[in-house]
């Protein structure tokens, strides 16, 4: 599978790196703004660069993976969707509750990675039959990624429910997001999230409860080498569905 990068940051360079040595993806085109900053990509990944969307979709590509920001999902997806099948990283457009509805009956597939959580099938797998009562998120980072002042002891900034999370937090909850996307949705996604003093990871701790009884996962969230303000697991996510794509056989 030939893949289109939008964007050469944290992940984009993930996935170049762990892509020289698959049989069976390849990076073979980049979206950049800035072809003279980012040529050294050239040789170094033997992929070709574009500045422009049209040719960059006109190129040998099986799908777009989206790996620069909120602003560029805002601005490309219906565009890519309307050629290419699409991934999409920064979970975080989809706020906009309005951005996937607009894109929901279009012919190709929009991917969404599971990022820096877990447990996403478990919690469709009780909403199909609408099984699902809650889904709680309790998010605990180290407080100076929170706040500007300090603070002694774990200090609750938030309580509430994920729309209102995304509203103030809006670069600390895309877990939130794609929780809600999964589940109940932003309005009842419920959400606490912690500025811990002496914490050195970001922990996300879920509860789903329903029908079918309850479950609790926790993940604490080493950065990736690459860059220390992105989740390695959101990395991992991402070059795993890739991965579920190209196989035959589908677990979960």
């Amino acid at each position: 599978m030939n893949i289109g990068l939008i964007g050469a940051g944290a992940i984009g360079r993930f996935l170049l790196n762990h892509m020289k040595s698959q049989d069976n993806l390849h990076v073979t085109s980049i979206l950049v703004r800035d072809e003279e900053k980012y040529h050294y990509l050239v040789d170094e990944y033997n992929v070709e660069l574009y500045t422009n969307l049209n040719d960059f979709l006109k190129s040998n590509i099986d799908i777009v993976v989206e790996a620069a920001n909120v602003e560029a999902v805002k601005y490309y997806l219906k565009d890519v969707l309307n050629i290419k099948d699409m991934m999409v990283i920064s979970i975080g457009a989809f706020s906009d509750t309005s951005l996937l509805e607009d894109v929901k009956e279009n012919q190709h597939k929009l991917y969404l990675p599971s990022g820096a959580v877990g447990g996403l099938d478990l919690i469709q797998n009780v909403k199909t039959l609408e099984h699902l009562n809650s889904v709680t998120l309790t998010t605990t980072k180290p407080a100076a990624s929170l706040l500007d002042d300090e603070v002694s002891e774990p200090t609750v900034v938030f309580e509430g429910v994920a729309k209102d999370a995304i509203d103030k937090f809006p670069k600390n909850m895309n877990v939130s997001i794609i929780l809600s996307l999964a589940g109940l949705g932003i309005d009842e996604t419920k959400v606490r999230l912690i500025a811990d003093p002496n914490a050195t990871k970001n922990t996300h701790h879920v509860k789903i409860e329903g029908e079918f009884g309850e479950a609790t996962i926790e993940i604490k969230n080493n950065p990736l080498k690459e860059n220390p303000k992105t989740s390695a697991l959101a990395a991992l996510s991402v070059l795993s569905t890739l991965e579920r794509i190209e196989n035959n056989i589908i677990i979960g």
